[in-house]
């Protein structure tokens, strides 16, 4: 048993701690988060400071879900403990945290939720022995703050890291890789708000095949979903959303993916290669070449 403590008990950490309590894997022996108000009513020991936590020992390995400019700083600690650590995307704020936390060793892991999906997992399936793949598009489109909750922090670019290119943006361009491997950005038109928030993205990449990524932050409803052309003609598409009508619904049996391969990443030790810094660096790339 992988006995795990949780840094963060924001909008994101129910998914977690529910994947947990069902794992045959993982045991939860600690919390930490700033406010105290959200410590109570987890039966396990809890902390106001990530380093208390890792002071106390009794750790196998650490998930981080707390704001993203923690990631670097609590993700070090974690490191430095010798533990396993499983963050939150993006891995950090900044592309030279991300290096620096790569460079560490250990085992790093970026939970990238929306390749366990349900429906992705059938789309992948279901590509073996189709014809060859044309083009990928992806479409990540929300209202933010429909979705942050408490979490104040996501609408903050400098706690965030930046808006639906650095908050979405990860999960959507992680799909992408899966489907036709590591890609490269041709393009990148942003559209940012009268704060400067980056509300709106396209994105064109090429992997194997062609690729499009359109973000929104400001998108009156939900759409998350993938579209793979075949050279035959035909179209084939996961709907993420599909037979989840609760809000979020699909995040917890995507959490408990999560939780599955981060054992597997666990179990290889420093054999395990996280994608989280090559789509990281893609991330920054938009934002240095955004309207070219």
């Amino acid at each position: 048993m992988i006995r795990v403590g949780v840094v963060g008990l924001g909008v994101i950490s129910r998914f977690y701690l529910a994947a947990i309590a069902e794992s045959a894997e993982f045991e939860l022996v600690a919390v930490c988060d700033v406010d105290r108000d959200v410590l109570a009513g987890h039966g396990v020991r809890d902390y106001l400071h990530h380093r208390a936590m890792l002071a106390d020992g009794d750790l196998d390995a650490v998930i981080v879900t707390a704001p993203n400019d923690t990631h670097a700083t609590i993700g070090r600690d974690v490191l430095a403990a010798g533990l396993p650590l499983c963050v939150e995307k993006p891995l950090a704020t900044s592309l030279s945290d991300g290096e620096d936390l790569a460079r560490r060793g250990g085992v790093l892991f970026t939970a990238f939720h929306r390749r366990y999906n349900r429906h992705v997992v059938a789309l992948r399936e279901s590509l073996a022995g189709a014809a060859p793949v044309e083009s990928v598009a992806v479409r990540y489109l929300e209202r933010i703050e429909d979705h942050v909750g408490r979490d104040r922090w996501y609408l903050d670019m400098a706690r965030s890291g930046g808006g639906c290119v650095a908050d979405n943006g990860p999960n959507a361009l992680d799909l992408a890789q899966v489907l036709v491997g590591p890609l490269r950005l041709e393009a990148a038109k942003v559209v940012r708000d009268a704060e400067g928030v980056d509300r709106q993205a396209l994105l064109q990449l090429t992997g194997s095949v062609p690729v499009s990524v359109e973000l929104d932050w400001s998108y009156p409803g939900e759409v998350k979903d993938v579209e793979v052309r075949l050279v035959d003609g035909s179209v084939r598409r996961a709907d993420v959303l599909a037979g989840h009508p609760e809000f979020k619904g699909s995040l917890w049996h995507e959490y408990e993916g999560v939780l599955r391969d981060f054992a597997r990443a666990i179990a290889l030790g420093p054999a395990y290669r996280d994608p989280g810094l090559e789509v990281l660096a893609l991330v920054d790339e938009v934002y240095r070449r955004e309207g070219t």
